[in-house]
């Protein structure tokens, strides 16, 4: 259901926080509860009301608004804004209200019902594609006025609108106005990612492990992420891998699709060859399990160890894994791409890092089944629109 939250005419008095020096207030990830205030204080803003749904335990889902546009290439707009970029660089300007198709490889820039609006000078904002986004091969990414980089918001930019750069890589897809495909987390100051290194991140790997082995009991590092390509839970499938010239997807429909139109199932192996022209989802060895108190990313482990991009979708929630009772953690979904050339990838080989970061608070909600999470429990797992098998 939509909700239209109050906007408080005096935005310092709507958090009594912002009132602090700046010095003294929390570093971190800011969660759930306090983005709701966000939202109350007119820090955000949107064109329509916002929705319950999109507000995350630690992050904001954002919407498409009614147009795309159709440019030639990608682009930082550096000095200038998005609009005159567009302006520069466009083919088309294309309805979403009603639906609309997003061809393969085409690059479109669409503005987002969102704007970041007078958020004080310390927050930032981060942005990743959501995870249904990132398993059909949507390459999205955030883009602001005057940005020199993507997926951020830099502190102090205000009263300005942010913009999806999409770009669909393997499969033709269908949009329309207000569907959600990457999500933005608030972030106070430059708070520290806690790594093995510190006595933080392994005390609490000791007390509630972060990650565990496929036997169960807790990874030895909390922070590295590998193939696992042998099938360790008996599975006969370990991944899959995108067919070309696949056909149409509709992101709006939910459990549809028959997998075998669209991918190809890999078996358990030793390794695979990885295609630069070709798209794949894998699973992690590991299982990953993210206290109520911490968010996590994934990052590339290392790009000197190869050409490949993993986890385009790279938020783990609060909540995320933790909690299931007997069951310990969840594994990662990796969608995988090598870059330029053939890759090997073997099995148990290290591909990401999970870099956890503080919230400024506890969530009044956390990643799970109780709010409507797609991939709490999940295994090897396509997107939501392909019918479980």
């Amino acid at each position: 259901m939509s909700k239209q939250l109050h906007i408080f005419p005096d935005l310092q008095a709507a958090l009594p926080e912002a009132q602090d020096p700046p010095e003294q207030r929390p570093r971190g990830v800011y969660p759930f509860q306090k983005i709701e205030e966000f939202i109350a204080s007119g820090w955000i803003r949107a064109s329509l009301p916002f929705e319950d749904v999109q507000i995350q335990p630690a992050s904001l889902d954002l919407r498409l608004g009614p147009v795309a546009y159709h440019v030639r290439a990608s682009f930082l707009p550096r000095e200038s804004t998005v609009e005159a970029k567009v302006r520069d660089l466009g083919m088309a300007e294309i309805d979403l209200r009603n639906g609309a198709v997003l061809a393969r490889g085409s690059v479109y820039v669409i503005p987002l019902m969102e704007e970041w609006w007078v958020l004080p000078d310390d927050i930032s904002g981060k942005a990743n594609p959501k995870s249904t986004t990132g398993r059909l091969d949507i390459f999205t990414r955030l883009i602001t006025d005057y940005g020199t980089e993507f997926e951020r918001v830099p502190p102090g930019y205000r009263g300005q609108k942010l913009y999806a750069e999409v770009v669909p890589r393997t499969f033709t897809v269908s949009v329309r106005e207000g569907m959600r495909l990457n999500q933005l987390r608030f972030v106070k100051g430059s708070p520290p990612a806690l790594r093995k290194s510190t006595s933080e991140l392994g005390d609490v790997h000791e007390a509630e492990p972060l990650a565990y082995a496929p036997d169960d009991s807790p990874a030895e590092s909390p922070e590295e992420i590998s193939i696992d390509l042998a099938g360790s839970s008996g599975s006969s499938v370990v991944g899959y891998k995108a067919k070309r010239n696949a056909p149409l997807i509709d992101l709006a429909k939910v459990n549809f699709y028959d997998p075998d139109e669209f991918w190809e199932p890999i078996p358990p192996c030793k390794r695979i060859i990885l295609d630069p022209d070709d798209f794949y989802i894998l699973v992690s060895k590991e299982k990953v399990s993210v206290p109520p108190r911490y968010a996590a990313e994934m990052v590339a482990y290392d790009p000197s160890v190869g050409e490949i991009r993993i986890h385009y979708a790279g938020f783990f929630d609060p909540g995320f894994g933790y909690g299931l009772g007997p069951v310990k953690g969840t594994h990662a979904v990796l969608e995988v791409r090598s870059h330029e050339v053939p890759f090997v990838m073997e099995d148990r080989q290290l591909v990401g890092r999970l870099v956890y970061e503080r919230l400024t608070e506890a969530p009044r909600k956390i990643y799970g089944s109780g709010i409507g999470s797609s991939y709490q429990s999940q295994g090897l797992s396509l997107s939501k629109q392909f019918r479980r098998k």
